[in-house]
């Protein structure tokens, strides 16, 4: 048995998934003042008599980080940079407290300035005095050579809670984005771990052996225990559990669009091939552009309950969301209002959605059925307007997905994949604005907790190796060690795919070999005068996004 839970803006949802087939799911309604309340609410219902042994893993897709995020409910951080030569660091200090570090290392990882202890002890105190308890210390260049961020850590006080280190999140260069990672990463730990202490808490209590997965942006899973170090993997990991639950319920392989209609927004994700779309530089939110790793996908502020407004004669639908329908209690109209008016859904008071609708009519001179045609054909053709926007940006670069850069790829979506509740209420309205066939597999409904049920563990790590300095580097591992000058790239990769294994299998017991595989390889020659002195490899490895292929009677879940 396979257990799946998604917590969305509106509503949360949970699967169990048995030899192949969704055996149950169960929906509630999403506490804003309480996730974790929520969490265990489905959870409890979802396995209350069931045999929990042979439950085999639990994966949840959490808002707990963008919603901390996004609500300015963080914890302050103190940034220490070492920026070195060549750029103003000032328009980094998005910490509360920041501190620019004076030491230097250079692009091959070669130290060529010292750190001065006495900035770092003052930093420490100020830090102390302000109270503040979780920190971000990231140089500019220590993907090639980390030991300035160790010592910066280990000349630290050791009262503080949590400490990024800034090498440790990714291999790839890129000193603004990597700050702001490390800066989220320390930000959103306090919130993240007390909700992993509470999921930990609750899977004892049940008695269940297995340890929880988290779904993170890239579709896939790490171990609630990994993910205490690195919670920002966590943020946007709902969108990817729509990508991946869409691929678990209709897999294909053409380009297509995949919608999620929820009851906030409307996320959109694209496959090519039926392959989903990358994120090449890593996900932005609140404006921080991060290395986070992600599959691509939009959030539209359009979804079921949506405000729906008239002015002037016209109609606007959405970004805003006050509560659910007038038909649920809510106080304003929205497209469930004007689906439960058309007969459509058969949900809370029809009275209320008519007397909504009639009003909303009036103001536009239409018959209450009339003003609920026009709003969900609104809806739908701007959802539609939205995808095509977005498509012209794909198109105007390379094609980034998950297993390869597509150069001179259009993407030419040949149907759309539509999920979530509202979605197979909205097919005659989405066929019609986007021209294509809508497809709506069956549990539309729960998609995204299927997909975070069938999601695996995905990693990737970069290996750099300079045979003129005789140093290998690989920053997510915190590895670095001495290699001949003979070292060439056959060894290289063979390193890196060890190390991912080795790296793999803290995330899951099970190592698929044929999972793992070399993205990208790179020799550089050095050359000093009219020599050779050594060669730069650069390798990047990955376990990529997948889902269990189950079936069931025929059906693929």
């Amino acid at each position: 048995m396979f257990v799946g839970l998604d917590m969305g803006g509106t509503h949360t949802d949970a699967v169990l998934i048995e030899k192949g087939r969704v055996s149950r799911h169960y929906k509630t309604v999403t506490d804003a003042a309480d996730f974790v309340g929520t969490i265990r609410r489905a959870l409890e219902a979802l396995l209350a008599g069931i045999n929990l042994d042979a439950v085999r893993s639990i994966n949840l897709s959490t808002t707990i980080c963008t919603n901390a995020v996004i609500t300015g409910r963080t914890s302050p951080v103190g940034l220490l940079l070492e920026p070195g030569p060549g750029m103003n660091p000032a328009v980094l200090t998005c910490g509360q407290k920041n501190f620019i570090l004076s030491g230097s290392i250079d692009h091959r990882g070669r130290p060529t300035s010292p750190l001065v202890e006495a900035e770092i002890k003052n930093a420490d105190r100020e830090l102390q005095r302000a109270g503040i308890r979780h920190l971000a210390i990231v140089g500019k260049f220590s993907t090639r050579n980390p030991e300035h961020e160790v010592a910066i850590k280990e000349a630290l006080s050791v009262e503080y809670d949590f400490i990024t280190l800034g090498h440790r999140l990714s291999g790839r260069l890129n000193f603004p984005r990597r700050v702001f990672t490390a800066y989220l990463n320390s930000a959103v730990a306090a919130t993240y771990r007390s909700f992993a202490a509470a999921i930990t808490d609750f899977v004892m209590q049940k008695g269940l052996t297995i340890a929880p997965h988290i779904l993170k942006a890239d579709g896939g899973t790490m171990t609630i225990e990994a993910s205490q170090e690195r919670p920002v993997e966590t943020i946007l990991s709902g969108p990817a559990a729509s990508i991946m639950g869409a691929l678990a319920l209709m897999p294909v392989e053409q380009d297509a669009v995949i919608l999620d209609i929820g009851g906030t927004t409307t996320d959109i994700a694209f496959l090519a091939g039926g392959v989903p779309l990358f994120e090449p530089q890593g996900i932005t939110l609140t404006g921080f552009p991060t290395l986070v790793r992600a599959l691509f996908s939009h959030s539209l502020g359009l979804g079921g309950d949506s405000c729906v407004n008239s002015k002037e004669g016209r109609l606007t639908i959405g970004p805003e969301r006050r509560g659910p329908a007038l038909a649920l209690g809510g106080p304003t109209v929205t497209p469930t209002d004007a689906l439960i008016t058309l007969g459509r859904l058969d949900v809370g008071d029809k009275t209320l959605a008519r007397r909504g609708l009639t009003k909303l009519g009036d103001e536009l001179g239409l018959s209450p059925e009339s003003a609920a045609t026009v709003v969900l054909r609104q809806m739908a053709e701007e959802i539609a307007r939205c995808c095509r926007t977005l498509l012209d940006k794909i198109n105007d670069r390379p094609v980034y997905t998950v297993r390869e850069v597509l150069e001179g790829r259009q993407i030419k979506p040949a149907q759309v994949i539509a999920i979530g509740a509202p979605a197979p209420l909205l097919a005659p309205e989405l066929e019609k604005a986007f021209a294509l066939p809508v497809i709506v597999p069956d549990l539309a409904g729960v998609a995204n907790a299927v997909g975070a049920a069938l999601s695996r563990p995905t990693t990737e790590l970069t290996l750099l190796a300079d045979t003129e300095e005789g140093v290998l580097t690989v920053p997510e591992e915190g590895i670095r060690e001495r290699i001949p000058g003979s070292y060439n790239l056959e060894q290289a990769k063979k390193r890196a795919l060890e190390l991912l294994r080795s790296r793999y299998t803290r995330l899951t017991r099970e190592v698929e070999e044929d999972k793992l595989e070399i993205i990208e390889e790179q020799v550089f020659n050095m050359v000093s005068g009219f020599y050779t002195t050594g060669k730069n490899i650069r390798i990047k490895a990955q376990v990529k996004p997948r889902v269990i292929p189950l079936k069931g009677d025929g059906d693929h879940v």
